[in-house]
């Protein structure tokens, strides 16, 4: 009897989602930057999306784990530049650091995003989503901008919902047997 393997990739959206939205509605300032999105950032943010990344690889899926295994690296070493200043182990970081990282994760969803132009309409949506995302946070950060502190938040929150969207289709989806949701 052969056993069913489950997709790992519900979960790393589901991390990606909820991290997502939570710490946009901190950029637009709906939440303060509070232990709750700390834990959140670190736990689905950074592990279930390392977890899930894993699993993909292990299933040979090169992109998603790619994707999962660097996004989730991405949280937790956003909660170092936030926590070890803190803690006095180093310097605050300057803004311009901060926006050329976040710039640099945007040229990385850029080129992420050139390979789902030929996957299912949600998952480009959703890597464009992203790139906007890191661009105009970056450039928030970079260039000081406030407009683009809002832009970051509004676009984080529709891109983090959506991920949540397609962890929910993916396993109601399969459960039913049938597109509830389409994805």
């Amino acid at each position: 009897m052969e056993t069913k393997v489950a997709n790992p990739t519900a979960l790393g959206l589901f991390g990606f989602g909820v991290t997502t939205v939570l710490l946009s509605l901190v950029n637009l300032g709906v939440l303060d930057l509070s232990i709750v999105i700390i834990a959140v950032a670190i736990v689905l943010g950074g592990f279930a999306e390392i977890f899930a990344g894993l699993f993909e690889l292990k299933l040979g899926n090169t992109f998603a784990g790619t994707v999962f295994v660097s996004f989730g690296l991405f949280w937790l070493s956003l909660v170092m530049i936030l926590l070890l200043p803190q803690i006095g182990a180093v310097k605050v970081a300057d803004p311009l650091g901060i926006g050329v990282y976040l710039l640099l994760f945007a040229l990385y969803s850029l080129l992420l995003f050139i390979d789902t132009t030929k996957s299912i309409l949600t998952l480009k949506a959703l890597l464009l989503l992203v790139l906007f995302l890191f661009l105009t946070l970056g450039i928030f950060y970079a260039f000081a901008i406030p407009i683009f502190l809002t832009l970051g938040g509004i676009i984080g929150v529709i891109a983090g919902l959506l991920g949540i969207y397609m962890c929910c289709g993916m396993i109601i989806n399969e459960d039913w047997g049938e597109e509830v949701f389409p994805l």
